[in-house]
């Protein structure tokens, strides 16, 4: 099942189940007469409301991200987390309002019931749906194309286990061998050729089976799958799994640890979003006047085009134009790519002033807006020294694994880049800031620029 199809099936079963619970709730509370009420109360409008309220709840929880395989457990748990903390705040949206219109308190309670409806009928949808999921994928429906990483003892021992349970969704089209020679009946080839494979095959996932004494090859395996386009997955030792150094995903009792995983939850990336969209309307509109004045000053001082305008490398290797003031002269790099020294001739007197305060970046507020950078995240690259950088770091690719953003713990934790030398120097903060990613850090990512624009620590 594709990830647009399981978006639309589980919004429409929630758009159900919701207005069911609603209405069953609406004919409790109104039509019964059991309960007292002081005025009568519309069906449509509130009906409507409450949708919009749960879909946003719901998205905020990731009850719409693309899971492919769940348990219905697991499916259940998180109807009933997230039920419960929306019914927590709707308990206190209530008390606020009774204490207002001064109600009864008896209506507060009232959340109880709803809260037992929301849970079974959501709850009941979902695990419905993930049921009729997992009868497709028994029959063969919705299997995905999957290739074995290695044709040793483990790799067959990973297939068996995977023919055995269709459920997981796989469907072992061969495999690929460790070392240049290729051998047995399935193999499809080396992991030199890996990437063609994927293309070839219309490959989504791939599963990693190393023997003890392949583990060296995990990074250059990892380097040939095209970022985005596939999902790895390693099968780990017995001894890592018992000794908790490795965190596994368990279904029908398979071990598999998901390779570069989101680390942001999905309501996190969309809270994260939110604000980016936020503060980039509100920054812009607020220092709308120094704009004008920048634009103006940088036009009747020096030569050339106010905007400087570059073509960068974003998230899973897009392209697109990153937008700057322009701070150096219009030719400044005609004969190729080169940084910027600290006293480079080549920076305008406005341009220093302006790169002082890191206001020459302001522009690319346009580019988070257009959903391209971020507010916080690895600086964007330029293709030509992303070109070098991959040759020379066979992870490099780990950093077009998030958006790229205007600052970064890079920006606040080393100096502008003038070498490669720096660049590679500060690949160290910027797999730091993947692999710890979270609201806190970027906010203390920014309260930190803050500090250096307004002691002007810039470059």
């Amino acid at each position: 099942m594709s990830t647009s199809k399981e978006r639309i099936i589980l919004l429409f079963s929630d758009f159900l189940t919701i207005n069911i619970a609603w209405t069953v709730y609406y004919i409790v509370r109104i039509e019964s007469g059991w309960i007292p009420y002081t005025s009568q109360t519309s069906f449509f409008v509130p009906l409507g409301a409450v949708y919009l309220y749960w879909l946003i709840i719901f998205s905020f929880a990731g009850l719409y991200q693309h899971w492919f395989v769940r348990s219905r457990f697991d499916e259940f748990s998180s109807i009933v987390k997230s039920v419960t903390l929306g019914c927590f705040i709707l308990f206190f949206v209530i008390f606020l309002d009774d204490a207002i219109s001064n109600s009864q308190a008896i209506s507060r309670f009232l959340i109880l019931i709803y809260l037992g409806l929301m849970i079974a009928c959501v709850g009941a949808g979902r695990i419905l749906i993930r049921s009729f999921q997992m009868n497709l994928l028994e029959k063969g429906i919705g299997l995905r194309n999957t290739i074995i990483v290695g044709t040793g003892s483990r790799g067959l021992e990973l297939e068996a286990l995977v023919n055995k349970f269709p459920q997981l969704g796989y469907k072992v089209l061969g495999f690929l061998s460790i070392s240049p020679e290729v051998s047995g009946k399935n193999s499809l080839g080396s992991i030199g050729e890996l990437d063609k494979i994927i293309e070839k095959l219309s490959i989504t996932e791939v599963l990693i089976a190393l023997e003890a004494s392949d583990k060296d090859k995990l990074f250059e395996i990892i380097r040939y799958c095209p970022p985005g386009k596939v999902n790895l997955k390693i099968l780990p030792d017995t001894y890592e799994i018992v000794s908790g150094l490795a965190r596994t995903n368990q279904l029908y009792g398979v071990p598999l640890i998901e390779v570069m995983p989101e680390i942001m939850s999905y309501s996190s990336k969309l809270f994260k979003r939110l604000l980016d969209i936020i503060i980039s309307l509100f920054l812009l509109v607020v220092l709308a006047p120094l704009i004008i004045l920048v634009s103006v000053l940088i036009k009747i001082t020096s030569k050339g085009p106010v905007l400087y305008v570059q073509e960068r490398v974003g998230k899973s290797g897009r392209r697109f134009n990153m937008y700057k003031f322009r701070s150096m002269i219009s030719n400044a790099e005609e004969y190729g790519p080169e940084w910027a020294g600290e006293k480079d001739p080549r920076i305008t007197g406005i341009g220093k002033a302006i790169r002082k305060v890191y206001f020459d970046e302001i522009p690319q507020l346009y580019n988070v807006l257009k959903n391209e950078m971020s507010i916080v995240g690895p600086r964007p690259e330029r293709a030509y020294f992303i070109e070098i950088l991959s040759g020379e770091i066979s992870y490099y690719y780990k950093r077009l694994s998030v958006k790229p953003g205007i600052t970064g713990w890079a920006q606040i934790k080393h100096k502008y880049d003038s070498s490669l030398g720096d660049v590679r120097e500060k690949l160290k903060y910027d797999f730091y800031y993947i692999e710890n990613m979270s609201l806190k850090l970027d906010f203390k990512i920014m309260v930190n620029t803050f500090l250096v624009i307004v002691f002007m620590k810039g470059h």
